[in-house]
């Protein structure tokens, strides 16, 4: 098969570059903003044709959370808009697609982990247009898969991760909050899991996906510098209300995964065992 990658050069876009390397059966076209503008439906299609496409895995979005609050129509093309063009155009060749969405979508009042097909309820612009970026998905084309993720990380690009072991490195207190509650993705793990749904074949629908396990921002702090053998940094945990952002988190966002887990007979590594693996590739 014929596989565009959008959104190459972020964080689940290089971690699959890295996966394409071992795969012998497919092709991939890796492209970002520069080989291929994705809020423009014509270049889409004229490269979609040209390439002999079979297959897009979408990670490109507008995803600077507390910025999209002042960039609503900028936020809208990218993750509303343009998902819906890459399945208009891959619809008309019969071809399959793979949508990243977040836990965004949600509210965040449940106290159990959410289920694919729980209400959705975003209270951000972020999560509101990557609700539509999924309805879109799943109106155009008949063969799109929804992969929701949370608190995504990796050696690549910014992330809390490689943000929390600077600041432990140069602060020596630092404050983060402890009533946000989720589960961490090591974007690795994720790419792992879409080189498995293409290998296995598009199961359509809405699916979830993060790591194992459940933890607050202020335990993944403690983690990360745990692991990373920071010790001169005190960490406090801080309520949401002294941490004012531009927009509403989901206070739980954790994503309930048996559906992904019994559709590709897959186990998801814990938090903790990807963050050791993830950290170590950082120091090295």
């Amino acid at each position: 098969m014929n596989i565009l990658i959008t959104g190459c050069n972020g964080q689940l876009g290089n971690e699959i570059q890295l996966l394409e390397n071992v795969d012998t059966h497919n092709t991939y076209f890796n492209t970002d903003v520069e080989e291929l503008d994705i809020t423009d439906l014509d270049a889409i299609e004229q490269f979609v044709t040209a390439n002999s496409i079979d297959g897009i895995v979408n990670c490109a979005a507008y995803t600077a959370v507390d910025k999209a609050e002042a960039n609503e129509e900028l936020c809208t093309r990218l993750n509303a808009e343009a998902p819906a063009y890459l399945a208009q155009a891959i619809e008309k060749r019969g071809g399959w697609m793979i949508q990243i969405s977040t836990d965004y979508v949600f509210d965040g009042t449940q106290h159990t982990p959410y289920r694919e097909d729980d209400d959705t309820c975003p209270n951000s612009v972020y999560g509101r247009t990557k609700l539509v970026g999924e309805f879109n998905v799943l109106k155009l084309c008949k063969r799109s898969m929804i992969i929701r993720t949370a608190w995504l990380y990796s050696t690549y690009g910014n992330n809390f991760v490689k943000t929390m072991i600077r600041l432990g490195r140069e602060k020596t207190e630092l404050g983060v909050i402890f009533d946000q509650i989720g589960t961490p993705t090591y974007a690795r793990d994720l790419a792992q899991m879409i080189m498995t749904a293409i290998a296995k074949g598009i199961e359509p629908g809405i699916y979830h996906f993060s790591n194992e396990g459940v933890i607050s921002w202020y335990d993944f702090t403690k983690a990360i510098h745990r692991l990373a053998g920071i010790t001169t940094c005190h960490v406090r945990p801080l309520h949401t209300s002294e941490y004012p952002t531009a927009a509403q988190r989901p206070p739980y966002s954790v994503l309930d995964k048996t559906k992904i887990k019994q559709t590709y007979g897959v186990e998801i590594p814990y938090w903790e065992e990807s963050l050791r693996e993830c950290i170590e590739k950082l120091n090295k």
